[in-house]
């Protein structure tokens, strides 16, 4: 079931209470969307679909028309997810900068999503509570969570780059938070966007805790967002759930998943579309059977639909949707 701005906070409320994640999953074509809707109806776990400006002007086509794409995202995103009754997905927009705000407008006023990330964490923090106040008072009119953005996070995401990592300042959080309103609070704590070994990153998961604290101790608890999380081990997400975090955002991963599976299907299958070197051009017969997309990108889509279960199983989400 889609589930909109109000069952969306109702969601991280509860994640936040028994101290569980809710997978974040960006997504831009149909193959995406069905296996990680299936992926958390699987589980019965509720979830977060994810679009990146990135996203929906590849969904647009030649036009590169935000609008357009994110109609269509949105569309598809609303129609697949009303087969599953025990599972409850929303639509987020991921990583929307300041220059897009009159996106943001658009998709709130049009219901076409639950949530938005207004990212202006390159500003400095006057502004960046001003431009988020902003979106806040937007979204919460009609009824759409915020999540909002203290400091940088290390690596590529469509349009947001950034060379270096700024960790988050536990007291300048708290002054976002009161000033601003928002629902949700991504804190960067050492994660990257992009590809990554949770091994290797300085993940400074004591912040995210010293964060949570504070903001409870001030009476402003918010649910904590952890971005760039692909790479992480089972093991540093689940501190960072026990530690305050309710989202935990993927995308990375998907990618590989579907670029692995089909190119192992294709270093397989090859000779079905490019003729042997030991044939007669002449001779050969292309095999519909398995050049047919919907042969190869079913492999993309099962591996995506396993690592979504695996992802719920580790933070919890599973068996814990709203609406059992």
């Amino acid at each position: 079931m889609f589930i909109y701005g109000d069952k969306l906070k109702e969601v991280f409320l509860k994640a936040k209470k028994q101290r569980y994640g809710i997978i974040a999953s960006n997504v831009v074509f149909d193959t995406q969307i069905r296996a990680i809707i299936q992926g958390y109806a699987a589980v019965n776990s509720d979830g977060l679909m994810q679009m990146s400006s990135g996203a929906v002007k590849y969904a647009a086509g030649s036009s590169q028309d935000m609008n357009a794409g994110a109609e269509f995202i949105s569309n598809m995103i609303k129609t697949y997810a009303t087969q599953f009754k025990k599972s409850g997905v929303g639509l987020h927009i991921d990583h929307a900068t300041p220059n897009y705000f009159d996106f943001i407008v658009y998709c709130v006023e049009n219901k076409l999503v639950s949530s938005v990330m207004i990212d202006a964490s390159k500003e400095e923090l006057a502004e960046n509570i001003r431009v988020t106040k902003e979106v806040v008072t937007l979204a919460h009119k009609h009824g759409v969570i915020v999540e909002g953005e203290i400091g940088h996070i290390k690596g590529t995401e469509d349009e947001i780059v950034s060379d270096t990592e700024l960790y988050t300042r536990p007291e300048e959080a708290l002054e976002f938070v009161q000033k601003t309103n928002v629902d949700l609070f991504a804190a960067s704590v050492g994660t990257n966007h992009g590809v990554s070994k949770g091994a290797n990153i300085v993940l400074n998961l004591d912040l995210i805790k010293e964060i949570d604290d504070l903001l409870i101790k001030h009476g402003v608890e918010r649910g904590l967002v952890l971005h760039g999380a692909s790479g992480l081990t089972d093991q540093q997400q689940i501190i960072a759930i026990r530690n305050g975090v309710v989202k935990i955002n993927k995308d990375t991963q998907y990618q590989m998943d579907m670029a692995t599976a089909i190119q192992a299907f294709w270093e397989k299958e090859k000779y079905s579309i490019v003729c042997p070197p030991d044939m007669n051009p002449e001779d050969y017969i292309p095999n519909k059977g398995k050049f047919d997309p919907r042969k190869w990108l079913f492999k993309g889509e099962e591996v995506m639909q396993k690592t979504i279960v695996d992802f719920c199983n580790v933070t919890c989400s599973a068996n814990n949707s709203i609406l059992l």
